[in-house]
């Protein structure tokens, strides 16, 4: 697939990252994460990125990441296009990129570089040399530690042809209007803050219609439901949604740092798909949160 095919599809429809499953011990158990691909593809997504910030990424060691990468391209060759996570410093980023590029991968979402910050520069010669790297299309996630200005954007768009994506996971309306305004249609622009769906009507007013789910990995005939009504503006629909499910299900989550991931793979054991426990220094929902979300997640009907 060469990057501009993975532009169209970024763009056609709703994305989500599967859950990276873990056993007891936290090793990698790729029969259960097959099992969870298989049970995800026919719902409808446009792609899915595997190893990424929802399949703790951070968490997994090489090894893992092309175990990880390589069950998920195995698994929905020929079915489901798979763009997997890279991330950390430049030499490790484009070590991950060169490896999800030779195992199969469609392309890369390229995730913050962690812990240190970064000028505009820096960040710049980082994602170019990532770019650089590989044939494949990059989509670039503006979170945390790097935050893309539209000069450093249009600098990387200007140098890197297979520089395709940009998903924003800050929420800074007015950097988000001036970007989209001034790269025009050059990337697919995707809404990337958690829980995506809260702000896909207001993502979409400043004309970035796409985003990613997290929410598809538990309640997946909803989350496509809410997409599907999204893309109609069909409003009553997504207002019904938010104030029944999201908003409860945000308190939730808002409780404790870390548990955009764990409420996630908490609502996965609730509906039956558990995908084992999140891995330190996350932390995995107490028990009376655990069923807050079972009765939340009851409301919303079979899945």
């Amino acid at each position: 697939m060469n990057p501009q095919e993975l532009k169209r599809i970024l763009e056609s429809g709703l994305l989500s990252f599967p859950l990276t499953d873990f056993n007891s011990d936290l090793s990698f158990n790729p029969g259960r994460y097959t099992e969870r691909l298989e049970w995800l593809m026919p719902y409808g997504a446009s792609a899915l990125f595997a190893a990424g910030g929802t399949g703790e990424f951070f968490s997994l060691e090489p090894g893992e990441y092309s175990a990880v990468v390589k069950t998920a391209i195995d698994t929905c060759r020929d079915r489901m296009p798979i763009i997997a996570g890279a991330g950390g410093g430049t030499t490790l980023a484009i070590k991950y990129a060169q490896e999800a590029e030779r195992l199969g991968a469609q392309g890369i979402l390229l995730l913050p570089h962690y812990l240190t910050e970064a000028s505009q520069e820096g960040l710049v010669a980082h994602v170019e040399a990532v770019c650089r790297s590989v044939k494949f299309g990059v989509t670039v996630y503006n979170r945390a530690g790097c935050r893309l200005t539209p000069e450093s954007l249009k600098k990387l768009a200007d140098r890197c042809p297979n520089l395709v994506g940009f998903k924003d996971g800050i929420g800074d309306i007015e950097a988000m209007v001036a970007i989209r305004q001034q790269l025009g249609d050059r990337f697919a622009y995707l809404g990337g803050l958690p829980t995506a769906e809260v702000f896909a009507g207001a993502y979409k007013a400043m004309g970035v219609p796409v985003y990613s789910s997290a929410v598809f990995n538990f309640i997946p005939r909803t989350a496509i439901e809410f997409y599907n009504a999204h893309a109609a503006n069909d409003t009553e629909t997504t207002n019904r949604i938010i104030r029944d499910f999201f908003l409860p299900y945000l308190e939730i989550r808002n409780r404790t740092q870390g548990y955009a991931v764990s409420i996630v793979k908490a609502g996965a054991t609730i509906v039956g798909h558990s995908a084992g426990p999140v891995r330190p220094p996350l932390s995995d929902l107490k028990a009376a949160e655990m069923e807050e979300l079972r009765a939340l997640i009851q409301k919303l009907g079979p899945q």
